[in-house]
């Protein structure tokens, strides 16, 4: 359950993770009788844990990559040991919080044809992925990687009548996407009416450990308290000055901060509407507490690696 959901995070973006995962995890769940809890949570974390690695797998690295100043394989590689560290310190603790569910077991499944491996989908997701690649080594925004991709993919479907322009047209997701043009000039306008001179000071001018941990820290609680999207938009600009490393630390904070709280990030309080779908409720008191034992841990630990990655292989 983890490595799919860190790789479907990594790969197709958070969103792939709470709108298409979750509902499978749940029916296989319910399949094999057992507790589903356990691997719910596991898709809610992981959509935004494991979302680090990319510049595509999250909004959020999309503008932080874009003042980065670092190249998509460079990205990649300094957050590669950082996501692992991070996923790998939430399995440790979702296999101790949710003990109990985990040791009921489950009943095997029942005998049923082996699905059909979509073959041409995931050479088209393979080439989309080359594509990220080479589109950064010829200087060309990934962005036009990714839309060949889906335009490949929204053709073949079209073709096959297993869609419609008007549900292509609802994926686009406009109005989400007015949503963040909005939010974005409101955000700036906060940061140029004082918001900006007020976090200032308080942001550290360097990339040592210490730094790392305090812009990561920060990153985390304004994540939590007026959702990541909003916070990657003041802290980016703020740290852009002092390198990349300070960058991918308001990352740190804000893809692992959204854990603690359902208002953390647009894809928990999406999650939160798939499981109820669901006809499945998940408490607040639950869910805080699994925040509070998996994310200072996870983003300790996440910094300290991000911290060695920048001293071996440099900003």
């Amino acid at each position: 359950m983890f490595a799919a959901a860190s790789l479907i995070t990594a790969v197709l973006s958070l969103d792939a993770t709470v709108v298409l995962l979750t509902p499978v995890v749940f029916a296989t769940a319910v399949r094999l009788r057992a507790r589903p809890k356990p691997h719910i949570y596991a898709c809610a974390h992981l959509s935004n844990t494991a979302s680090l690695l990319l510049p595509v797998s999250n909004l959020t690295n999309l503008l932080a990559f874009a003042a980065s100043g670092l190249s998509f394989t460079r990205f990649a590689a300094l957050m590669a040991l950082p996501w692992l560290v991070a996923i790998s310190t939430e399995y440790v603790v979702f296999r101790r919080f949710f003990a109990p569910c985990l040791d009921a077991g489950a009943e095997p499944a029942p005998a049923a044809d082996p699905p059909e491996v979509p073959v041409f989908v995931l050479v088209t997701v393979v080439c989309t992925l080359w594509g990220f690649v080479i589109t950064d080594v010829l200087g060309i925004n990934p962005a036009w990687a990714a839309l060949a991709g889906a335009a490949v993919l929204a053709v073949r479907a079209l073709a096959r009548r297993r869609t419609t322009p008007s549900a292509l047209v609802r994926a686009a997701a406009v109005p989400f996407l007015l949503f963040v043009l909005a939010l974005g000039i409101v955000v700036r306008a906060v940061v140029d009416n004082g918001l900006g001179a007020a976090l200032g000071p308080v942001i550290p001018d360097g990339t040592g450990l210490w730094d790392l941990l305090a812009i990561a820290a920060l990153s985390a609680l304004l994540a939590n308290a007026v959702n990541n999207l909003p916070a990657v938009l003041v802290l980016v600009p703020l740290t852009a000055t002092t390198g990349p490393g300070a960058v991918l630390a308001v990352l740190l904070g804000a893809n692992i901060g959204p854990n603690l709280t359902y208002a953390g990030s647009l894809a928990t309080l999406l999650w939160r509407r798939t499981v109820r779908a669901q006809h499945t409720d998940i408490g607040l008191g639950e869910f805080t507490r699994l925040g509070l034992a998996t994310v200072p841990a996870a983003l300790v630990l996440a910094v300290v690696a991000l911290w060695v990655s920048l001293t071996l292989l440099g900003a």
